[in-house]
């Protein structure tokens, strides 16, 4: 018997069984990111997460491979989203000019923090940011406002620097935060959406390249993986979630939009009590 035609098989197998999980992940983040309107990483990161787990990837490095995947994949949507934005003039680029220097020292930052805390921790970062959005989303009302106007030094810095660091350590693109930074400093929801197609480029192009330095050479990653980021995953899923999300789109226009928030929010806390309840061996 050839041992090492075995080993090939078994490879090759294992080889199928990513690729048809990674495809099947973007089926479903697909489909849930058109639903919920929201940029795919908050809703691909715990779906990748979960066939990760069926595939039997190692839970040290789960994950890492979940969140810098995701941000591999939003790297080009955000290009060609906030060109569209551009183009229409929709985008506030006085805010984004502002952020070129605290925003990417967040995503550095939490490139770092990447790179020595565990699978474990990684996750309890994801279900207390998930928790937070989840219960702002419930809880919103459209007459909350803190000022009339976006502030500047040193709050928006500071809040610059914030969204990188947490969105990138979520695997997202930080849509749903900026939109929450921009609305309640009374700009509207058009303007805040357009300008988080900016936020998206200027985080996932560092998280991503950050996220293959922190990762780079670590054990027990899936087959084509650079750093923690998985390329298969990012080839395969990017050409599916365009497929899926407008099955999602469709189901969406039949519901008002505050449903829709709702059920996200209501989404993302499943999602956080999950990985919470996880941490404990349950």
């Amino acid at each position: 018997m050839d041992l090492n035609a075995i080993s090939g098989d078994g490879q090759l197998m294992s080889v199928i069984g990513l690729g048809l999980a990674l495809a099947a992940s973007g089926l479903v983040a697909g489909f849930l990111a058109g639903l919920f309107g929201i940029g795919g990483g908050a809703v691909l990161v715990p779906v990748l997460y979960q066939f990760l787990t069926v595939l039997g990837v190692d839970e040290g490095v789960r994950m890492h491979v979940s969140v810098a995947t995701s941000l591999g994949i939003i790297v080009p949507t955000s290009i060609r989203s906030f060109m569209a934005h551009n183009k229409r003039g929709a985008a506030d680029l006085e805010l984004l000019k502002s952020w070129l220097i605290p925003l990417p020292l967040g995503v550095i930052g939490a490139s770092l923090v990447a790179a020595y805390v565990s699978g474990n921790e990684l996750k309890a970062i994801f279900a207390v940011i998930a928790l937070v959005l989840g219960l702002r989303m419930l809880l919103d009302k459209p007459s909350w406002r803190l000022g009339t106007d976006i502030p500047g030094f040193p709050i928006r810095p500071i809040c610059g620097a914030a969204i990188g660091f947490f969105s990138t350590l979520m695997g997202i693109g930080g849509g749903v935060m900026n939109n929450t930074f921009m609305t309640l400093y009374g700009r509207p929801i058009h303007q805040a959406v357009a300008t988080s197609s900016g936020t998206g480029l200027m985080i996932s192009v560092p998280g991503t390249i950050g996220l293959i330095w922190a990762g780079w050479g670590a054990a027990d990653l899936p087959p084509f993986s650079a750093g923690y980021v998985n390329m298969l995953g990012v080839a395969l899923i990017i050409p599916v979630t365009t497929f899926a999300a407008p099955y999602g789109v469709r189901v969406a226009h039949v519901l008002p939009r505050r449903k829709m928030e709702v059920l996200f929010g209501c989404f993302l806390l499943v999602v956080a009590v999950r990985f919470l309840f996880s941490l404990n061996g349950y």
